[in-house]
């Protein structure tokens, strides 16, 4: 029988211990606020930074959504991050991607105080992840190995297959993967031979936002499937990268979409917002 891994359930769960977290924080007179940096009217960035906002603010944080215009150059940008690196009671800070294609995402990540990175997509923090020491971790790559954990999923010494390999989810999951004595292949569009991959693989996570990007008949049997993707079909209807249905027939687990990987990736920002507020007001919690 296939288990589904429901991120959504955890995410709940989650969701009390860090109502908690917030509070203690509260009661010793200091504070918790995620400040989120958007630029244009990307459809999708509005509702994901909505998705945030509603979070952090049932959680009892304070939240700020800075809109600004699609104009904007790199430098002006770079100003609004570095007010933000400077203001105390700015704890968490993240720039929403995709930014409109005359703004270099890599130069705007070095721009954020590590410490504030609670996206971890800095270079020190992607530095100090290849080492094993990351205090903040991309948190889609941290959410799904949350998932496999709570799921009793061991990676030790099992073939994992990951497609994609962006400095989002496929590159540090990678790393992570393989600190977890996985023995990792992560590929891309490059890569040839995929479905011989697949068919090798106890777990395989697709992060490529491609549906169907591997059949079914691909996988073997008994594999756990984590699903990354977020694809909108012409009816409206949200799918993953996985034909979910095919796929389940084969899988010992695998994650839905909607309502898997992703709740835990917004678990995961929150649950790193409450760490940097207690690391930057030196604060001692039970």
């Amino acid at each position: 029988m296939t288990t589904i891994i429901n991120g959504k359930e955890l995410a709940k769960q989650l969701t009390q211990q860090h109502k908690e977290r917030v509070a203690q924080i509260k009661s010793q007179g200091a504070s918790v606020k995620l400040v989120v940096i958007t630029v244009g009217q990307d459809p999708a960035s509005k509702v994901y930074v909505g998705q945030k906002e509603k979070k952090a603010v049932n959680l009892g944080m304070e939240f700020e959504w800075v809109r600004l215009d699609e104009e904007i150059s790199q430098e002006e940008l770079h100003q609004v991050i570095q007010s933000y690196n400077q203001a105390s009671d700015c704890h968490a800070l993240l720039v929403q991607l995709p930014l409109p294609d005359h703004l270099n995402p890599n130069l705007v990540a070095e721009q954020i105080a590590p410490h504030k990175d609670v996206d971890g997509l800095h270079p020190y923090n992607l530095g100090q992840l290849a080492r094993n020491q990351a205090q903040l971790i991309p948190c889609t790559p941290k959410g799904i190995m949350y998932l496999l954990d709570q799921y009793d999923i061991d990676l030790t010494g099992r073939q994992a297959l990951i497609i994609g390999r962006s400095q989002i989810v496929g590159t540090p999951l990678s790393l992570l993967m393989t600190q977890a004595d996985a023995t990792v292949t992560l590929a891309h569009s490059k890569t040839q031979n995929l479905e011989d991959l697949a068919g090798q693989a106890d777990i395989i996570v697709s992060a490529v936002g491609k549906p169907n990007v591997i059949p079914a008949a691909a996988v073997k049997d008994g594999a756990v499937l984590i699903d990354v993707g977020i694809n909108r079909q012409a009816d409206g209807k949200l799918v993953g990268d996985f034909d979910y249905e095919s796929m389940s027939d084969k899988a010992s687990a695998i994650t839905p979409v909607p309502g898997g990987v992703g709740p835990m990736t917004v678990a995961m920002l929150m649950e790193q917002t409450i760490a940097c507020a207690i690391q930057q007001q030196n604060l001692e919690l039970d």
